[in-house]
């Protein structure tokens, strides 16, 4: 080519350079099938029997995959590990066949022994998990968990054959099968966790990228501590071939201001939530990149019942009857939530409370007053922790504010980040703290068996004989409407006591761009990623 045409085609790549933006994240994750997803905090382990935080079962459901799977729309179960199983006309026994072409994500084959593995590991008493008595529902469970009963050959879990599992209830279960949806009937790798410790270690290195063997639609590909975590499509899952993701990536981004603006510069796909302050302008600008969802979750503080003046039920009355929930709720949440007066939200597969905590201020006054308090003369100092997040903040400064204007006591807002909040929590070191319960299925008793004396996510120091016979009544009762009752009265015992404060129900508020196809509203709020597609 001529020297004299080299300058005018200099200038013509520059010109096509210019007029063609680098594409961003998102848009190049569409062309790669690369989802990307903010997700509000790191990972507490990747050990779907530890983890306790909803924001690590987001992670876990690409990771691991249960005897069953849940139906985003319907919250029904649906075969996962298992494609088929058997009932018995008691409903005590349940006989699970399991995929016969299931194997690990190393190629190993999964068997029903995995399950048995799995299952006397996170009942040991020596691994101490806090969902334990999610298993309960086992023949003999919670006597092996509590240490009553030293042979595990006794609980109901059988290996008939390498491919058919059988369980024994204790009782009949109407929502077993949603159980066994949950990250603590996952199986995990008994070989790979036994090469890095023994079956009932935590913390082990078998967790980490290098090591790590899973069952689920992805594998780990990379673990970046408070950066990213990256998974990518198991080729060995039983979805592999319908499945359209290549990886999903997950960042643990605590500041929804940075979460908003990583969306808005196309870095992601969809946010973790939304400020509540924001909602408006989304749903005057953008209101078809807005979702606000159904979301089976209650927002309330904790009372550490074992600290004054804590242990005394007046002080605990006062202070959750002088919450302006409506207030919260129309100002502080733009609308986007309902006021909460109970534990569980209303109408949770068809169950209502019957009572509630009321916002009563005067009562709160007198109430405080019998405690020694009166106008908050004398009271001692206090402080409320939360997890580090902007939404926290301005709830519970709205309520500092409350108290101080009605009650006449100050108390000290603290902020921990998310690790060491969730240990202050299972500690007990806190006088009051930032609380919430996402269902883990939808039943009411998901709810309710939280705060019973042995429930290991209590976290109150709350134990009272009366409300665990209610729950145990229960569960033993198979009519719906009686069953409903005897929780309806447990409840109510329980807030009149009241270890806990509800201030409002869930909804999921969150950004999401339009090329994410299949992602639809989860009243659990977990969602199967083999199922969504990411197209133009």
């Amino acid at each position: 080519m001529p020297l004299r045409f080299l300058p005018v085609l200099a200038s013509a790549i520059l010109l096509f350079v210019g007029c063609h933006k680098r594409a961003t994240p998102a848009e190049a994750g569409v062309r790669t099938h690369t989802l990307l997803i903010g997700n509000g905090a790191e990972p507490r382990d990747l050990d779907p029997h530890v983890d306790v935080a909803y924001t690590d079962y987001n992670i876990l459901v690409a990771l691991f995959e249960g005897l069953t799977v849940i139906d985003e729309a319907t919250s029904k179960p649906l075969p996962g590990m298992a494609e088929r199983w058997d009932v018995s006309p008691d409903g005590l026994v349940y006989t699970f066949h399991l995929r016969a072409d299931a194997v690990w994500s190393n190629g190993d084959p999964l068997t029903a022994q995995d399950f048995v593995f799995s299952f006397e590991r996170i009942l040991s008493p020596q691994f101490a998990a806090e969902y334990a008595n999610m298993l309960f529902a086992l023949k003999n469970a919670e006597a092996y968990n509590t240490g009553k009963l030293a042979d595990f050959a006794q609980v109901g879990v059988k290996a008939l054959d390498a491919h058919t599992l059988q369980l024994i209830l204790e009782r009949p279960c109407s929502y077993l099968l949603s159980l066994a949806a949950h990250q603590t009937w996952m199986p995990v790798p008994a070989a790979t966790i036994l090469k890095f410790g023994k079956a009932h270690d935590r913390g082990t290195r078998w967790t980490r990228p290098e090591n790590f063997v899973c069952n689920g639609p992805f594998t780990l590909e990379e673990w970046s501590p408070d950066q990213r975590l990256v998974v990518k499509k198991n080729s060995r899952h039983h979805d592999a071939t319908t499945n359209r993701l290549e990886r999903v990536i997950f960042y643990p981004v605590a500041d929804l201001t940075v979460d908003e603006n990583n969306f808005r510069a196309g870095q992601v796909h969809i946010t973790y939530d939304v400020l509540p302050d924001r909602l408006d302008a989304w749903r005057r600008e953008a209101p078809g990149e807005l979702r606000v969802d159904g979301f089976l979750e209650t927002f309330f503080l904790r009372f550490n019942v074992t600290r004054a003046p804590f242990t005394d039920k007046r002080v605990r009355q006062a202070l959750a009857r002088a919450i302006d929930r409506d207030a919260l709720a129309r100002s502080v949440m733009r609308g986007s939530r309902l006021p909460a007066h109970s534990l569980v939200p209303p109408d949770t597969a068809g169950y209502t409370s019957t009572r509630g905590t009321p916002t009563d201020f005067d009562a709160a006054r007198r109430l405080l007053a019998e405690a020694g308090y009166p106008g908050g003369k004398g009271f001692p100092k206090i402080e409320l922790k939360m997890n580090a997040d902007p939404v926290n903040t301005k709830i519970f400064e709205a309520v500092q504010q409350m108290w101080r204007r009605e009650l006449g006591i100050d108390i000290v807002l603290t902020t921990e980040e998310y690790r060491v909040y969730i240990d202050s929590m299972q500690s007990l070191s806190f006088d009051l703290l930032r609380s919430r319960w996402v269902g883990d299925y939808n039943d009411p008793t998901t709810f309710t068996d939280l705060f019973t004396s042995t429930g290991g996510n209590n976290n109150t120091g709350w134990k009272n004989p009366a409300y665990d016979r209610l729950v145990a009544d229960a569960a033993n009762e198979q009519d719906t409407t009686r069953r409903f009752a005897l929780l309806q009265q447990a409840e109510a015992l329980m807030l009149d006591d009241a270890p806990i404060a509800p201030i409002f129900y869930g909804a999921r508020t969150y950004l999401i761009r339009p090329e994410v196809k299949g992602w639809v509203p989860a009243l659990l709020g977990v969602h199967r990623y083999q199922t969504i597609r990411l197209e133009p």
